[in-house]
């Protein structure tokens, strides 16, 4: 076996490799539905879907990268739900899905087909706020506002699951909304005051 260098190693290797790569590429070419003979879509291919929204069904048309936070402001125009740091940090964009909190700038629309999912346009029964919406405005629960939907979203959540138990619990639950103007006693307070009025 001859004396290789690291270097050589490497280049051999890389050679190899481009080899192994052009022969691929014909292959595809020659046959470009692959082994499993399935079509390949492309990132942007698009899809007829329907999101359940607020108990009205809406027929929308997604490419198969576009979040459901996307998917709502952009496609449904509503834009309660708020589009924070856009990688599941900060709370601003939680929503209800089949009941539960999500962040939604981190789920594809298009694995929501037909499921139930609740925004904060659906909390308010007509003209009359939802318990946690005027608990918030009671006890001035947001100052300049931009996280209160996610703040109000991911607190009806954890109302539901019975996780408000203490303030160190609600506290923990809630640690996935980040209120930059530090407006966290005031929330506490608020979801406090909802649970207890039935919320």
């Amino acid at each position: 076996m001859p004396d290789w260098t690291r270097r050589d190693f490497l280049a051999s290797t890389a050679g190899s490799g481009l080899v192994a790569l052009t022969a691929n590429r014909q292959t595809l070419a020659a046959h470009p539905s692959g082994a499993a003979d399935a079509p390949m879509l492309s990132p942007n291919h698009e899809f007829e879907i329907t999101l359940v929204v607020n108990g009205a069904p809406h027929h929308v048309r997604v490419d198969a990268r576009t979040t459901l936070l996307d998917a709502l402001r952009e496609r449904l125009h509503l834009t309660g739900t708020k589009k924070g740091c856009a990688l599941g940090q900060c709370g601003a964009c939680t929503v209800l899905l089949e009941g539960r909190r999500i962040n939604s700038c981190l789920t594809l629309a298009v694995m929501q087909q037909g499921k139930s999912i609740t925004t904060i346009e659906g909390l308010a029964n007509g003209n009359g706020l939802h318990p946690v919406q005027a608990a918030f405005v009671e006890h001035d629960g947001f100052q300049c506002g931009y996280c209160t939907s996610g703040q109000i979203m991911s607190a009806v959540g954890l109302i539901q699951e019975g996780r408000t138990g203490s303030d160190d619990e609600i506290r923990e639950q809630m640690s996935g909304n980040i209120c930059r103007c530090g407006a966290y006693s005031n929330i506490v307070a608020a979801i406090k005051d909802a649970t207890a009025h039935g919320a």
